[in-house]
């Protein structure tokens, strides 16, 4: 038993043990049971800080590892049920790396690859003494002929690999230096049975330069067959909120949102915090500076400032991520810079859609507290002024509706850079902003014979009116008012009965004789639906 080498199975018996939460993912272990020495030997899994990078290291070693007998431990954990499970238990040799340990203690990527070396040599000369390799002082020949004598393969787990690419943003060679390493360690060697990495960023690209293409990666953007286990997923939440008599659609507002290919993920480290705390807040955003995502949203170029302007107001934004180059310097566009923000969890990646969206109400508060500032002041006004536009359209009150919308439209037609009906539907959004509290709100909703262009379902336990908005352009708003009724929009509505408020906005542009007009007119009226 070591320290890097075969080490014990204390933390992730402490967080099985010793934590008041734990959340039971030994699924990964069957996944990685099922690569163990063949061609996809080599997992590069990313996910944003907090998301339990470390827990899923931990447990790995606690399981390979030669060094700790965890049979006990385990034997009550889901992984127990499958077949294989006492064929790979302590099995293995386990070389278990937190490189921000090394990184820590060097100066240079060359000391912390010096001195990686040299501490791992230690370990592995205390339990292998009797193989005569020592004196050649290489990490490489000692694993191969350690390897070679003792028939034992080792199981490579590096947790935070891509730190090097924090500590050296615009150090080329320096990045390039620490990949030849990593390529030289693990690639095509028959000592490695598994190599597991994890870290925030996917392996950082080159062009020509693939120093570790062995990898198969696992990230934000595409988790493959991991997803579940890249945060809790909806059964996992719901059974914790039965446990500790809390919420669960409160908790889904909060912290749900990531799209993982078909898997709804809820940020880890907040659902706990919440659980234990009895309460909502903005847990995984306090464990690191606004400014981490402010620097990227503020950046004025890219056409950013109308394409965060949309995100915030809950729109989903087309993104392509396949030209990012997996670092957090390199932003040649505003993909590339959405792309980072899905990496480091501000934003959720539609595989299938190739679209991008605040995932939830946490991350939302935190997009607020970037803009609040800096030029955004027409979308903050938007925002400040929702709570009265809200209560003027629940009132009836069709004049102060249309003042508040033009006004609304007219101060943010700028920031968005065009005027039609979608920007129009982006400053609705907008204006109607603190309408999340209490009701979900879905842009061109299904129901009846179309598609309504805004529909507001009331949350459980709130008592106020669903709304059915529909927008139209140099029409009528007596004309939008009919198509909801004609086209039944207000079926959207499933599972809910009570009064229903019709919204029609009518966005006039014309010509009068001093020059152009623009002119916004609401119609309301409310009626009941009646069947649940």
């Amino acid at each position: 038993m070591g320290i890097y080498l075969n080490p014990p199975s204390d933390e992730f018996y402490n967080a099985v043990k010793k934590s008041k939460i734990y959340v039971d993912k030994t699924g990964l272990l069957k996944f990685t049971n099922s690569v163990l020495c063949g061609e996809h030997k080599n997992i590069c899994v990313s996910r944003p800080r907090r998301f339990g990078k470390s827990m899923a290291a931990n447990m790995l070693a606690a399981y390979y590892s030669r060094g700790c007998e965890s049979k006990e431990l385990f034997d009550e954990l889901k992984i127990a049920e499958e077949q294989d499970y006492r064929e790979h238990l302590n099995k293995y040799n386990v070389i278990h790396i937190n490189m921000i340990d090394f990184l820590s203690r060097a100066a240079s990527v060359d000391d912390l690859i010096d001195y990686l070396q040299r501490r791992l040599l230690w370990d592995i000369k205390k339990e292998y003494l009797d193989v005569d390799c020592f004196d050649w002082n290489d990490l490489v020949d000692v694993l191969e002929t350690v390897y070679s004598e003792k028939k034992l393969p080792f199981v490579i787990i590096i947790d935070e690999w891509d730190c090097i690419f924090r500590k050296y943003p615009d150090n080329v060679e320096e990045q390039k230096k620490y990949l030849d390493f990593l390529r030289f360690f693990i690639k095509g060697k028959s000592y490695v049975a598994l190599a597991y990495m994890t870290g925030i960023l996917p392996i950082k690209k080159y062009g020509e330069h693939s120093a570790l293409n062995m990898f198969d990666e696992y990230s934000m953007t595409n988790q493959r067959e991991l997803a579940e286990f890249t945060g809790f997923t909806e059964e996992e939440v719901k059974e914790l909120c039965v446990q500790y008599d809390m919420p669960y659609e409160k908790m889904k507002q909060w912290y749900d949102g990531y799209e993982l290919k078909g898997v709804q993920i809820y940020n880890p480290r907040s659902v706990v915090m919440s659980l234990l705390g009895r309460d909502f807040d903005s847990y995984w955003t306090k464990t690191e500076t606004y400014e981490a995502l402010k620097k990227y949203i503020q950046l004025d170029m890219y056409n950013l400032k109308s394409l965060v302007t949309r995100l915030i107001a809950g729109e989903s934004v087309p993104v392509n991520p396949d030209k990012f180059q997996n670092d957090m310097t390199t932003l040649e566009s505003s993909d590339d810079v959405l792309t980072l923000l899905v990496h480091l969890g501000y934003l959720t990646y539609d595989f299938d859609n190739k679209k991008v969206a605040i995932p939830n109400q946490e991350v939302q508060k935190e997009f607020i507290n970037c803009i609040e500032d800096g030029g955004w002041e027409p979308v903050m006004d938007a925002i400040r002024s929702s709570d009265e536009l809200l209560s003027a359209t629940l009132q009836g009150d069709e004049e102060k509706v249309s003042s508040m919308i033009e006004q609304a439209h007219q101060e943010n037609t700028s920031i968005l850079k065009y005027n039609d009906e979608n920007a129009l539907a982006c400053v609705i959004s907008l204006a109607y902003y603190s309408a999340k509290k209490d009701y979900s709100i879905y842009r061109e909703l299904a129901g009846g014979k179309g598609y309504a262009d805004m529909v507001f379902v009331p949350r459980n336990n709130v008592n106020k009116p669903a709304i059915v908005v529909e927008l139209k352009w140099n029409k009528s708003v007596s004309a939008a008012i009919e198509q909801i009724k004609e086209k039944q929009y207000v079926q959207s509505l499933k599972g809910y009965s009570g009064e229903v408020v019709l919204v029609g906005i009518n966005y006039a542009v014309g010509k009068e004789d001093n020059g152009e007009f623009k002119k916004h007119k609401c119609g309301i009226e409310r009626i009941r639906k009646l069947e649940a």
